[in-house]
């Protein structure tokens, strides 16, 4: 999985207080404090989105509100969910698409 959990994209300033959840991304645990969008907690985590299509590197949402669909990522169930617009869950499983280490 391309991730760097020192060295986040983000970097949480407030709302610090919320209660922490745990996602499973790619098979990997990661934190999360209830409210937080999916897109949020990746980026706080470090972990890229998914490959770009047209060349070497990677994406991460664009828009953060929906309209670009820059940011889908998968759901164990097989569904997809918008990383932006959605929001965090108690063991949610998702997949980002990346390659996995």
């Amino acid at each position: 999985m391309s991730s760097d959990l020192q060295n986040g994209q983000f970097i949480r300033l407030s709302e610090t207080e919320r209660p922490e959840i745990t996602i499973c991304v790619d098979g990997v645990a990661v934190r999360a404090l209830s409210g937080d969008t999916v897109l949020t907690a990746l980026l706080l985590a470090g972990i890229r989105l998914r490959d770009f299509e047209f060349g070497p590197g990677w994406r991460a949402g664009f828009c953060l509100m929906g309209a670009c669909q820059d940011c889908w990522v998968l759901q164990e169930n097989g569904g997809t969910i918008r990383a932006c617009t959605s929001y965090v869950a108690e063991g949610m499983r998702l997949f980002t698409g990346g390659d996995a280490e």
